[in-house]
């Protein structure tokens, strides 16, 4: 079975957010997605919505044969298993848990419910950071364009390396 190279995003900001993110990597082990790297945690400051708790967030570099939106809709059966609501919340503001699809293999993009390569990623320290942690060569797709030089453009964001997520130490 075809399988491709996927790098996901993963935050949390509200309650044990280490667990949080630990539950996403056991869940994703049980879904028969193949964890093949993750990146340090990073604590960093909200973006957009200021007036909110810091984040703890990683990347993950991950192998599967279902297709984007298929692997949409399990990522997001994950994040309503982690108690994770849309109703009521704010755009961007406090989650337990979030998971973005940032890269899936040179596959780009477009449809009401999913953009490939993430829209936002290039704007994010917090996202690059662990990213090219774990695939310091990563290029954009469609352009080519190395994301270690995006990032080298970035001002500002907090990102602080604070060290493993557990269910992430052996890989």
């Amino acid at each position: 079975m075809l399988t491709k190279r996927v790098f996901l995003a993963l935050g949390s900001n509200l309650g044990d957010r280490e667990r949080n993110l630990q539950g996403v990597v056991e869940l994703l082990q049980a879904q028969s997605i193949s964890i093949k790297s993750c990146s340090s945690l990073y604590e960093t400051e909200p973006q957009d919505v200021n007036d909110q708790p810091w984040f703890l967030n990683m990347a993950i570099e991950c192998e599967t044969s279902f297709f984007p939106l298929q692997l949409l809709t399990i990522l997001q059966q994950i994040e309503r298993s982690l108690g994770r609501t849309w109703t009521g919340s704010v755009p961007r503001g406090p989650r337990l848990i979030d998971i973005d699809i940032l890269l899936f293999g040179k596959t780009r993009l477009t449809t009401p419910e999913l953009t490939i390569p993430h829209p936002r990623m290039l704007r994010r320290r917090f996202v690059l950071e662990p990213l090219l942690e774990i695939a310091p060569d990563v290029r954009y797709p469609g352009t080519g364009e190395r994301l270690s030089k995006r990032l080298a453009g970035l001002r500002g964001q907090t990102v602080k390396r604070i060290g493993l997520l557990a269910a992430c130490s052996g890989k």
